[in-house]
């Protein structure tokens, strides 16, 4: 009877410690939290966020959620606050999302080249003009009827670029868009460089995108115009204002900001896609900026996406003056 006691004794406390240690382990593991960060095609489609998203998930408790869409759009979903950060490429969309509250904290975290990109035959006769004087003659060829033009008209940073670019051709956009020869995609990246390619035309695409397509086949467009200040390309990644929104989750936007600007997440993005593509998609420019390690394009990066000499002007520091230090 005794002996019947010990085991029942036993096998109780056994239980408790079972219990208890998985309690322990369920309240200590507990649920991920939530990140969701809104951007740009141009990144997701390349599979580089992919990557990133496996590095960061393997050192945090933090589940990364992208949307993935136009610069523009990404933009107006943290204005709605449904995204607690942005990861994006538009300098003047940033600087008037942080200028009407919704934004904090914008750290410049890559850069790469856009280009224009055509049929091989070239009917327009661009290749290797500067940027300004083949938009040009693409317009004369385009009036001609020798050649169509194919934009992503989703006001995403790809967009934004390319208006830019023909108000520095001296042409105004909102009346070229008009003409026969100027079609609009309005889609994303990979999308438009598909439509480009089966209407033999020409477009502006952001390098990493189009090295992804063309290597894995899906387009046969090749780079005609690569070279130029002009067609300097810089991502950003921008938390949202949790004084404006206060159910952001705005520690964890700055965790992963913190991790993109970190050696490992500036190693990732140097190291993605050169063992496919022979040269990396995109460009890391923490060090680059600190360390002014090539001039040229430190001072085409401040011309570009720096406000009064900042990559986030002090106001917006958000009390995290150690991303700028």
């Amino acid at each position: 009877m005794q002996k019947n006691n010990i085991i029942w004794i036993t096998a109780l406390i056994l239980v408790a410690i079972v219990s208890i240690a998985g309690t322990t382990y369920y309240v200590g593991a507990g649920p991920k939290k939530k990140l969701v960060i809104s951007t740009t095609t141009s990144l997701y489609d390349t599979g580089l966020l992919d990557t990133i998203e496996d590095r960061f998930e393997a050192k945090y408790s933090i589940d990364l959620y992208f949307i993935s869409v136009g610069t523009g759009l990404a933009i107006t979903h943290a204005e709605r606050g449904d995204a607690d950060m942005i990861l994006v490429h538009a300098p003047s969309k940033e600087l008037a999302f942080l200028e009407s509250g919704y934004g904090t904290c914008r750290k410049i975290v890559a850069y790469n080249f856009f280009a224009i990109v055509g049929p091989e035959a070239d009917p327009a006769d661009i290749k290797d003009l500067v940027p300004i004087e083949a938009l040009a003659k693409i317009v004369e060829a385009g009036r001609e009827g020798s050649i169509k033009w194919v934009s992503r008209g989703d006001d995403s940073g790809t967009h934004t670029k390319e208006k830019g670019l023909w108000t520095a051709a001296g042409f105004d956009w909102s009346l070229l868009r008009e003409e026969e020869w100027y079609e609009e995609a309005g889609s994303g990246m990979g999308k438009t460089l598909q439509v480009a390619d089966n209407l033999d035309a020409y477009t502006l695409a952001d390098m990493g995108t189009y090295l992804k397509y063309s290597k894995d086949g899906i387009i046969s467009s090749a780079t005609l115009v690569t070279q130029g200040e002009e067609l300097l390309n810089v991502y950003s990644a921008i938390a949202g204002n949790s004084t404006r929104y206060s159910h952001l989750n705005f520690d964890d936007a700055i965790t992963f900001i913190k991790f993109l600007i970190s050696e490992e997440g500036q190693e990732t993005i140097s190291k993605f896609g050169t063992n496919m593509y022979n040269q990396p998609l995109f460009y890391p420019a923490v060090n680059l900026l600190k360390q002014n390690t090539d001039p040229t394009t430190v001072q085409w990066i401040e011309n570009y996406a720096f406000f009064d000499g900042n990559e986030c002007p002090p106001e917006y520091w958000s009390n995290h003056p150690e991303l700028y230090n």
